[in-house]
């Protein structure tokens, strides 16, 4: 795999080697693939239906099945990665389905992937930004593991008028690190680094900002409408699009932001735990941020996953911010 700049980088923040495949293949193998589904989005000139559905019953578009398509393929060739699961696709399977591994052939450095292949989907049709959601986990399986440790890296692709990508790696013995890549069309010879640190502020900004995901739900929940109205009153900014992948990775890239998907008594729990929260929690703490569950309050990546299609909401942006409403919706 080539030697990029980035991925210098992350050796430099990593230096032991126990997880130098990681840094040497495995990310730089999703990077590239999410370079090239940026780049085939770009000649998707129409979204339609694939006459297909996904494991929850939900119709999937033709650049569902691409993307999906795409990062299987791609991890297919990354002999460090044993084991994928998809939000499209929810059961951990061998990865490698062109070879069959003999008895003894898994290495010693190995993981497993489990991603969302695009996010956003349904404001796809629009043109507006959507995105690519990855965990990768130590091991064979993320399931009944703990999160916060084996749970060793994320990369949230993103495709707008630009292809980016947040990485982010958290390995026992280094400092987290999180960064920031701009992709060209061919990964492997045009990526480089935007920011070499993502970093939500320790204080609030001159400028605030608030996403405030399923704003129905504060027609019947009163602490949520307070929420909103606080907003308002205090004059933050509104940053909402619809999408889960932009609405976090602007205040990443403003350095300050809150983002809510509550859960109510009549809206309950959509987002997937082990592709979609579990790799937006590591990114965000890596970035000096809280990723917490509004139901409870406890921290995403507490809790072990018991089935791949658990559910949860979400609060997670800058540490103040997130205290602050998980005191309002929980006291």
């Amino acid at each position: 795999m080539t030697d990029l700049s980035w991925t210098r980088h992350l050796q430099s923040a990593v230096p032991s080697q126990e997880h130098k495949g990681l840094i040497e293949s495995v990310l730089p193998t999703l990077i590239e693939c999410i370079s090239d589904i940026g780049s085939a989005l770009r000649r998707s000139h129409n979204v339609s239906q694939a006459g297909s559905a996904n494991a929850f019953g939900d119709e999937q578009l033709n650049v569902d099945v691409l993307a999906e398509s795409s990062i299987r393929s791609a991890i297919s060739r990354c002999a460090l990665v044993v084991t994928a699961s998809s939000e499209e696709d929810p059961i951990e399977r061998a990865a490698q389905t062109h070879q069959e591994r003999q008895p003894g052939d898994t290495p010693k450095e190995y993981y497993t992937v489990a991603f969302d292949p695009l996010d956003g989907s349904s404001i796809i049709a629009p043109n507006w930004t959507v995105g690519t959601i990855i965990g990768i986990w130590q091991g064979k399986t993320a399931l009944n593991q703990p999160p916060a440790s084996k749970q060793v890296a994320a990369v949230l692709g993103v495709y707008g008028p630009r292809t980016t990508a947040i990485v982010a790696l958290r390995v026992p013995g280094s400092d987290p690190i999180c960064v920031e890549l701009g992709l060209g069309d061919n990964a492997t010879v045009d990526c480089e680094i935007i920011r070499p640190v993502v970093r939500l502020a320790e204080t609030s900004s001159k400028t605030r900002y608030f996403a405030p995901a399923n704003l129905r739900a504060a027609a019947d929940n009163d602490k949520y409408m307070g929420l909103i109205s606080h907003y308002v009153q205090n004059k933050y900014t509104l940053r909402y699009s619809g999408g889960l992948v932009p609405d976090v990775v602007h205040a990443l890239v403003k350095g300050h932001g809150i983002y809510i998907s509550p859960v109510t008594a009549t809206s309950k729990a959509k987002l997937r735990r082990l592709y979609e929260l579990f790799p937006l929690a590591l990114i965000i703490e890596c970035a000096g941020g809280k990723a917490i569950d509004p139901a409870d309050g406890t921290n995403i990546l507490d809790r072990p996953l018991g089935d791949l299609n658990e559910t949860a909401g979400l609060v997670c942006g800058t540490p103040d911010e997130v205290d602050f409403v998980k005191k309002t919706l929980l006291d």
